[in-house]
């Protein structure tokens, strides 16, 4: 039997626009918001908000339409800090398109044995991966391996979840060391809401708050715990290097450690009784695109973390009081985590090593990178001798944190954001990193990878800076880039050097600078970057399209298999890989993956990566 609001819904759709609108200015707006708008057609909201100036102000609020993308596409934007927009977002949400770039060793770019021609070692531009009949709304990336979710709540999977096994050619995705060197979708019993991924392994979220385990793609398994109940629900689940921690509605925070100590003793017991069934062999091998995993729960009381020790009251971040001060976010590196309060404070939990070390473990208030008045007095806030400071914020309350590996981000949001950096070795009294190319540029996300960063603005754009990790700047191809630029070798001679012998590795960029998603296309063409990830030596990101244009304008590029030897071009250009057919929503069906190259009339050398 369906609900009063689902009928209502129903025949609000079938009315003129003029007649539904007559009879919804008797009900209150918090009914329409909350109600009637989530069950109607977006086609019916549309011609609602075009009745007359009070519903179209209704139609467009930002917090319907972020609700909706959460409840059509399975996408919430939880991993930014993103407050508007969402309406864009949601119209190009049908059909995004999956770029990847970087160290393209253990398959972790999922494009096979064939990989755009450069003169360097990896992918150093964006390569356009399409996973047929799948719209996908987010990507994480893991140290040698991307996870993708998409709108139905499907996680597809490529790479090497753990390069540090070995496997054979006859073992199947029980072995963590198994590669899928093109996407493959995990069959699972469950909605997946939310994807994080450590070094070799993952965690997930699913549509029922339970929480979900990977150290091997086919064998994932849920945990069990008194400590989960009702009241206490998971709402974040967080990877760190080498431990997986999660967050509660309540605000609690536990740790367990996967591959470590006495849960990696019950999932190796479980993985031992899974071999030795000899009818029952699940060695989970891939067919027709799909990895059939061999789900399993494993009972046992994750690692409760202290209470928050006692934390001022903050004054300065320009809202009112808003209750008991709890934790709401959740961000993990290695054997660290970091955590932040509905007040804007940031505090760091250490000693997550393993469950023998939590013990010497506590929380730390980081004042430095909560409070406004010691951000304030820091340069380049403050004037130096070398530089006359910019101008400083006048509020600030920190909203998100990011981390991996060795370093972390706490930032705000709006025209006059604040990004903060910190690592492994923060104390209290450490002040934080504050790079003045990314204070007041509206940064809504911050993405860590080994040795590189990225940053997402509102506006999308994305910038990278720190190493070249075999391209995961994604600047382009170095060698093709005048020298002195930002991704570019620092001399012609090195330049020169790589194009002739493929050796040599550009310098450290410094400067946050601006990815391009169009590398492959004959013209120039700006994309809206809404979603990046980025880990290990590699960079993923989800875009839109900001107009509409033919997909025949878009040419491929040449194709070399991977190979220590130079060889001929084996495809490119129009026919050379099978077009795939649009589906009536909007996003590529059928055909094989397609993938759209740059680095045109580039050549190839052999280079060196990791």
């Amino acid at each position: 039997m369906t609900s009063p609001q689902t009928d209502a819904a129903r025949r609000a759709n079938l009315l003129l626009p003029s007649t539904m609108a007559s009879l919804l200015e008797t009900i209150p707006i918090e009914v329409i918001l909350d109600e009637l708008l989530m069950f109607m057609t977006i086609q019916s909201v549309v011609r609602l908000g075009c009745t007359n100036k009070f519903f179209a102000t209704i139609c467009a609020d930002e917090l319907l339409w972020q609700r909706r993308l959460q409840s059509d596409f399975n996408f919430s934007g939880a991993g930014t800090a993103r407050v508007s927009g969402w309406k864009f977002i949601y119209t190009g949400l049908f059909n995004p398109k999956v770029f990847v770039w970087g160290e393209k060793a253990n398959g972790r770019l999922g494009l096979g044995t064939k990989f755009p021609k450069s003169n360097v070692h990896g992918v150093p531009f964006p390569t356009q991966l399409r996973i047929p009949s799948a719209r996908i709304v987010n990507i994480v990336s893991g140290g040698m391996s991307f996870h993708a979710l998409d709108s139905e709540g499907s996680v597809y999977v490529w790479g090497t979840l753990n390069g540090n096994t070995s496997t054979l050619t006859s073992d199947g995705f029980s072995e963590p060391g198994k590669t899928a060197p093109s996407p493959l979708r995990l069959e699972l019993p469950s909605r997946i809401r939310a994807v994080s991924c450590g070094r070799f392994h993952a965690c997930a979220l699913d549509s029922k708050s339970k929480i979900w385990t990977f150290t091997s793609w086919g064998r994932p398994f849920t945990l069990s715990s008194r400590h989960l109940l009702r009241d206490s629900k998971p709402v974040q689940v967080e990877c760190g290097w080498s431990f997986s921690s999660l967050l509660t509605k309540s605000g609690e925070v536990f740790a367990f450690w996967p591959q470590s100590g006495t849960m990696q003793e019950q999932i190796e017991a479980k993985n031992a009784s899974f071999d030795e069934d000899s009818e029952h062999r699940f060695l989970a091998k891939a067919a027709d695109g799909v990895i059939p995993c061999v789900t399993w729960e494993l009972e046992m009381d994750p690692t409760r973390l202290p209470p928050l020790p006692a934390l001022p009251k903050l004054t300065t971040t320009g809202e009112g009081a808003v209750g008991e001060i709890k934790i709401i976010k959740i961000a993990a590196l290695d054997a660290r985590l970091i955590a932040l309060t509905n007040q804007g404070h940031v505090v760091l939990f250490s000693g997550l090593e393993n469950e023998n070390t939590f013990a010497t473990g506590r929380w730390k208030y980081l004042s430095n990178f909560s409070e406004l008045d010691r951000v304030r007095s820091m340069p380049p806030f403050t004037p130096t001798d070398e530089s006359p400071g910019i101008v400083p914020p006048q509020t600030m309350k920190i909203t998100h944190i990011s981390a991996h590996f060795l370093k972390f981000f706490a930032y705000s949001t709006g025209a006059s954001s604040v990004v903060l950096m910190g690592d492994k070795d923060t104390t209290e009294e450490t002040d934080p990193h504050i790079d003045p190319a990314l204070q007041d540029k509206s940064v809504i996300s911050v993405l860590v990878g080994d040795w590189h960063n990225a940053a997402l603005t509102s506006s999308g754009k994305l910038l990278t800076w720190g190493r070249y990790s075999a391209g995961a700047l994604g600047l382009g191809d170095p060698t093709t880039l005048t020298p002195g630029r930002p991704g570019a070798f620092a001399t012609q001679e090195q330049r020169l050097g790589a194009l002739d012998r493929g050796i040599g590795t550009p310098p450290e960029t410094t400067i946050p600078t601006e990815v391009r998603f169009d590398h492959a296309r004959k013209t120039p063409k700006d994309r809206f970057c809404f979603s990046a990830c980025a880990a290990g030596w590699q960079t993923g990101a989800l875009v839109i399209d900001l107009q509409p244009d033919a997909e025949d304008e878009e040419s491929e590029e040449e194709l070399i298999e991977d190979s220590g030897r130079r060889v001929r071009r084996i495809g490119g250009g129009r026919g050379s890989l099978p077009m795939q057919q649009p589906h009536m929503l909007g996003f590529p069906v059928g055909g094989a993956f397609r993938i759209g190259f740059a680095g045109r009339g580039a050549t190839r050398a052999r280079g060196r990566g990791m």
